[in-house]
């Protein structure tokens, strides 16, 4: 795997490869000392011509306890304001010698134009392109679905007993349903999670207003309703997705997706009320920020069955791995190989904290 652009990109055996390493990674930031040395020497650029403040601190936490050099670079105040294209900018981090380069674009495509058009030879991570792809947010959200509601944590159903680190490893997710509710159209989370959990085995249903399902879904390997408290209901989600309503790119396509902020909330808002509607066992996440009042309630942001804190720390594990798998996987296979010091996800025992 040279680059992340798609999750479209990854098998299932990459898919549960990330996830397991992300599983290790976990493991190291319960020490004392959090850092690992794995990517000393390293530099890793966050490229950011969108705003984030989430995606990017992760990476760059991230990066950091892989012990790589971080560049973080905002497209405010810097030459792109002045008219500087994307090519100039990678020619420029490929004269200071960038090893990976994550980049988070308005432009949909953007990422796959730098990793394809042969202006740098580092790797590329897509942290979101327009309304695309964004990969990592899938990577860790399937890795949060899969430390609640798979291995012993599946068998027991126990909504009280805490995930463990190792639950689930070397599972995909089949047999699980995932309800992905909302602003459906404005969603690169959405589409990629629909390919990463499709590829691990899970059953996807999309749930928004006609107005915010895109054109062509059909063509989705997913299911797709406009009603809300049936899918709770009747189809029993093991997690339930709510997306953020993104008004920002509503506003600049002229608006007018739905009546109302309060007619939205009442027929595709996560309350108190539909909160009774799932299983005990059903996890609700969010990819954030959350617009509380509108898609979730702050009774269901709060609940005990909500996950949303728990995917913002999955995030850094997950990220840790795509940098570690990226950046020093093929090395580290290729000295398994020939002194067998590492396992089967090419983490070595010292690097994973196992020692």
């Amino acid at each position: 795997m040279k680059h992340l652009l798609t999750t479209a990109d990854l098998s299932r055996a990459e898919a549960i490869r990330i996830l397991d390493t992300a599983g290790q990674m976990a493991a190291t930031q319960s020490r004392e000392i959090k850092k690992l040395p794995t990517l000393r020497g390293r530099t890793v650029v966050n490229l950011f011509f969108e705003d984030s403040t989430r995606t990017r601190i992760s990476f760059e936490t991230a990066a950091k306890r892989l012990s790589a050099d971080v560049i973080n670079f905002s497209a405010k105040g810097s030459s792109v304001s002045k008219g500087e294209s994307l090519k100039d900018t990678a020619l420029t981090l490929q004269a200071m010698g960038a090893d990976a380069v994550v980049i988070r674009h308005q432009a949909s495509g953007a990422p796959h134009t730098l990793a394809n058009a042969g202006w740098v030879d580092s790797a590329v991570i897509n942290a979101g392109d327009g309304m695309h792809q964004h990969p990592t947010q899938a990577l860790l959200d399937a890795y949060t679905i899969r430390r609640h509601l798979t291995g012993e944590r599946r068998d027991a159903r126990d909504p009280a007993s805490a995930p463990l680190l190792g639950a689930g490893t070397g599972q995909d997710l089949s047999g699980l349903h995932v309800a992905v509710v909302g602003d459906v159209l404005h969603s690169r989370v959405a589409r990629s999670n629909v390919q990463l959990l499709t590829t691990l085995g899970a059953r996807v249903t999309l749930v928004a207003p006609p107005t915010l399902v895109p054109v062509g879904v059909e063509a989705w390997p997913c299911d797709v309703s406009y009603d809300l408290d049936g899918v709770l209901g009747d189809g029993k989600p093991d997690a339930v997705m709510m997306l953020r309503v993104q008004r920002e790119r509503m506003s600049s396509s002229g608006g007018g997706f739905f009546p109302s902020p309060l007619e939205y909330t009442r027929n595709y808002g996560l309350d108190a009320r539909r909160l009774r509607l799932l299983e005990d066992h059903t996890i609700v996440m969010h990819p954030g920020p959350m617009n509380r009042g509108l898609e979730i309630s702050a009774e269901a942001a709060d609940s005990p069955r909500a996950v949303i804190v728990e995917q913002v720390a999955n995030g850094v594990a997950v990220r840790m791995a795509v940098l570690y798998l990226l950046l020093a996987g093929d090395v580290t296979h290729e000295a398994s190989d020939k002194h067998g010091a590492s396992d089967k996800n090419g983490v070595s025992p010292k690097e994973a904290g196992q020692s």
